[in-house]
This record gives structure tokens, sequence and C-alpha cells, in this order.
């Protein structure tokens, strides 16, 4: 009898310690996705300083700028699957080695070319550790309840991160030179190997099942090439150019080839199957549109702030502060609100949230209102990170726990293909809106109205050089005329979040039990015994 309760006893102390260990492998999860959503950041503040040092052409400061994303988005089915493969914990703690190595290069670089290298390789880092924190995560976190609560702590960190980098660049470049950006990675990398290495459990998916080498490279080239033309039309490119279509064909052609060899293989990459399941199609459109109607607004909202209203990027970082921190507090309480409220009526109601506020800031104009822009602010931040966080919780409770790290990459794809449509979107829509206001302005010669129809910036030079009367009327109708492409995109965007609602009406109205059968891993799928000891 004593032997029987000595077992029961340890067993106890076991759980318990297993349910410990969950928090802390979230915490070097988070740490991970900090790290990753600061860099995606990071550069913008530095590209000044590294234009000066490096003297890079147009095309190579195009893809210092975007070589990060590029790959990164490119590359995550490819890491995420490979994961389910060969285990995600090696996944992640390759990807920290080469996100270290990378961060070294990048900060050394002595030349363009050397830094678009490195860029890449971080990009390459990224893809290795974005779908693998949400895969162990959703491994470690069996309890759809606990998982809850991580997600939203997890989609809490990402939204600091992304805030922080600009903060953190300008910091580190009053201080430092460039390459300070990228050197502050090595010494969180070094500590993030050796505690990852302890503390994080490994999983994989089905043991034994081959890994589409040739799927997953037509993958990754087909999302490669249609990021870069949907960052091409985003960027200013004529859509009938051939450097824009081109790209799109391709990617749309090879992605087509993909799914077609997916649906064939009696074991897929990617188990399309999962498609199937509304409550995961669901979530990815959702996903999609949350991106696609916000992420352009960000561009629009930091050039309204700066050029319009005259701010300084220091000022216009610290105006953007109440979105961020809305959107933590969103996060934080997500798993409350998911709990009360259910994935259909949560996400739909942040999306029309969100289109409540972009609604809202319509009402800007010429003159700073920073009442206005608080709460306009604070409700966009909040909606946002509600909308998302029922989306991906959806999403990844949906998804069988083999298929968890194929199921995250297709969560960050559509994240990073929502973005990438989003700044394509609506900047076209802004440029429509925007350029015909500065034709034709009294005294302003016809070369100079067509390069100042480009973007606000670039009518504010042309106005410079000008001068006297012409200039000031050039920069005034330059003005008006931004403003008002601001309420058309802000409009359009309302309209893309009321759809969004509407989508999210197929989401299941409430969530299934805690601890549903199909996400607790079967024996084949359970965690090797290395690692921190979690049980799942």
């Amino acid at each position: 009898m004593s032997g029987t309760t000595t077992a029961a006893a340890a067993l106890r102390r076991r759980a318990a310690g297993a349910g410990a260990n969950r928090w802390v492998v979230l915490v070097v999860l988070c740490v991970s996705l900090l790290l990753v959503a600061v860099d995606a950041t990071v550069l913008h503040v530095a590209v000044p300083a590294v234009t000066e040092d490096l003297r890079p052409g147009a095309v190579e400061l195009l893809w210092i700028v975007d070589a990060y994303p590029l790959v990164c988005a490119s590359l995550l089915i490819l890491f995420g699957t490979l994961g389910d493969r060969v285990g995600r914990r090696r996944v992640l703690l390759l990807g920290y080695a080469l996100f270290g190595v990378a961060s070294g290069m990048a900060a050394l670089a002595d030349s363009a070319q050397t830094l678009i290298l490195a860029r890449a390789l971080l990009g390459v880092g990224g893809a290795m550790i974005m779908p693998a924190t949400l895969s162990i995560l959703r491994q470690v976190f069996p309890d759809r309840r606990e998982r809850a609560l991580a997600i939203g702590i997890w989609s809490a960190v990402a939204a600091v991160g992304a805030a922080a980098g600009p903060l953190v660049g300008g910091f580190l470049l009053e201080h430092f030179w460039w390459g300070s950006v990228f050197l502050v990675n090595i010494p969180l990398m070094l500590v993030s190997l050796p505690v990852g290495r302890l503390v994080l459990p490994e999983s994989r998916g089905e043991g034994r099942v081959p890994w589409d080498v040739a799927g997953a490279l037509m993958a990754a080239a087909g999302l490669f090439a249609l990021v870069l033309g949907v960052k091409r039309l985003g960027g200013g490119d004529p859509a009938a150019g051939v450097w824009t279509v081109l790209p799109l064909v391709a990617g749309a052609g090879l992605l087509t080839a993909f799914v077609r060899r997916q649906r064939r293989r009696a074991h897929p990459l990617v188990d399309l199957r999962m498609f199937t399941r509304p409550a995961f199609s669901t979530s990815v459109g959702c996903i999609v549109l949350a991106m696609l109607a916000l992420v352009g607004l960000e561009l629009i909202a930091a050039q309204y702030l700066q050029l319009v209203l005259g701010l300084s990027p220091l000022e216009t970082g610290l105006r953007l502060v109440p979105l961020t921190v809305a959107a933590m507090a969103a996060g934080l309480a997500g798993a409350r609100m998911l709990r009360r409220f259910g994935p259909r009526r949560m996400v739909s109601a942040g999306f029309c949230l969100t289109a409540a506020a972009v609604v809202l800031l319509t009402a800007m104009g010429g003159q700073d209102n920073a009442p206005l822009l608080l709460t306009g602010f604070v409700l966009l931040g909040f909606g946002l990170e509600t909308t998302l966080f029922g989306a991906y919780e959806s999403m990844l409770s949906e998804a069988p726990p083999q298929q968890a790290g194929g199921a995250a990459a297709i969560g960050e794809t559509s994240y990073q293909l929502g973005a990438g449509i989003g700044i394509a979107l609506l900047g076209s829509v802004m440029n429509a809106a925007y350029a015909p206001g500065v034709a034709g302005v009294p005294g302003v010669p016809d070369g100079a109205s067509a390069a100042a129809a480009h973007s606000l910036g670039e009518a504010h030079e042309v106005a410079a050089g000008l001068g006297g009367p012409a200039g000031q009327a050039l920069r005034q109708a330059a003005r008006d005329s931004f403003v008002h492409g601001l309420h058309v995109t802000l409009l359009v965007s309302a309209g893309l979040l009321l759809l969004g609602a509407a989508i999210a009406l197929r989401l299941p109205r409430a969530m299934s039990g805690e601890t549903a059968p199909v996400e607790v891993p079967a024996p084949r799928e359970a965690l090797e015994p290395r690692g921190a000891g979690v049980k799942v």
C-alpha cells in the first residue's frame, strides 16, 4: 500500500513539475519571438546611416530592406513542415545559431552585398524560429484554455517586438554605429541556445513519414516569387510591368503545382484536408484580411504624422505607443474573452471594433488632434489584436498535433502575404486618390507636378526646390490631397474589415472542451524524454 502511495505521490510531483515547466517553455519561446519581431523592424531607422556608410545603389538598398521579409516568408512552410518531421526543437535551436551568426555578419558588413547576404540569412533563421515557437507551444499546452492564455502572452510579445524595433534602433543609433542594431542579438542568442537545449521539449509529428523535399522547394520558390511580385506592386512598380507580372505568374504557377502535388501524395508535406475544416480555413482567411486591411495603414499613418503634422520620428513613435499598449492588453485578456464569448463573436467583434476605429480616424485633418488619434489608435490596437488572437487560437486548435508545424507556418505565411497585399492594395488606393490633387497647381510646371504626384515626401522636396508662392501652393495642395487620400484609404480598409467580420461568422460559436481528444498526442507522437520533462 505504501508503495502505491509513494508512486502516486511521485506522479503528482512530476505532473506539477511539468505544469511549471510549461510556463518556463513559454518564456523561452517568447524571448525567441521578441528577437525575430524586433529584427523585422529595427533596420527601418538605420537605413539613412547604412546608406551614408555603404553607399548602396537604389536596387541594393531595396534588397537590404526586403531580403529579410522575402526570405522569411518564402521559407516558413519549408521549415515548419521540416520541424514536424525531424523535431521542432532541433529546427528552433538551429535557427537560434544561424540568427546569431547572421547578426554578427550583418553588424560587421563592409559592403552592401555582404549586408544583403546577412539579411537573407537572418530571414532563413527567422523562418526556422517563427513556426517552431507556435508549434512547440501547441504541443506543450494541450489544454485549450491554458493554450489560449499562452497564445495571448505570445501575441502580446509579438506586438511589443514590432513596436520596439524602431525605438531600440533609434536608441542604439544615437549612441553607437548602425551595426549595433544587429550586434545586440548575439548575446541574447548565446543565452537562448543553452537554455533552449535544457528547457525546450523535443516533439515531432508522425515518425518515419518521408519529407517531400521537392514539394518544400516548390513551395519556397512559389512563395518567394509571389511575395516579390506583391512587394513590387506595393513599391509603386507598374502593375503591367514585366518584373511585376513575371514573379506573380511564376509564383501562382508554382503554388498551383504544389497544391496538386500535395493532393496526389500519400504523405503530403501539408495536409490540405485541414482547409476543409471551416474553423481552420476561416481563421486563415481572417488573418489575411486583418493584415491586408491594417498594415498599409501603418505606413500611411507614419507619413501623416511626420509629413502632415510635422512630428519628429521620436514623436511619431510615441504617438503609436498607445496602439501597442492596447494590443498587449487585448493579448493578455484574450483567453478570458475567448472563453466568455467564443471564437465567432470574439473575432467578428474584433473586426467590427477595428472598423469603427478606422472610420473614427477619418476625422483626421491637416491639424493635430491628439485626443482623436489617441482614441483611434487604442481602439485600433485592441480590435486588431482581438481579431488576430481569436483567429490564431482557432487555427492552431483545429490543426492535428502532428501537423502543428505546418499549421503554424500556414498562419505565419498568411500573415506575411496579407501584409504584402495590404501594402500593395492600400498603397494603390492612396496613390489613385492623392495624385489628381497635385496636378494643375497654379505656377507649378508639369514636370514638377508629375514628380510631386509620386508621394507626399517627394512633393515636399519639389516644393522646396521651387520656393516662393508656387512652392508653398504645391506643399499645401499635396498636404490636402494626402489627407483626402488617407480618408479614402481608411474607408476602403473599413470595408475590408467588415467583410472579415462577416466571414468570421463561420467560426465555431463556442470553444471545444478543455482538452479535446484530437489535441492530445497519441503515444507515437509523445514528446521525447530529453528536455524539460514536459509531458503532454
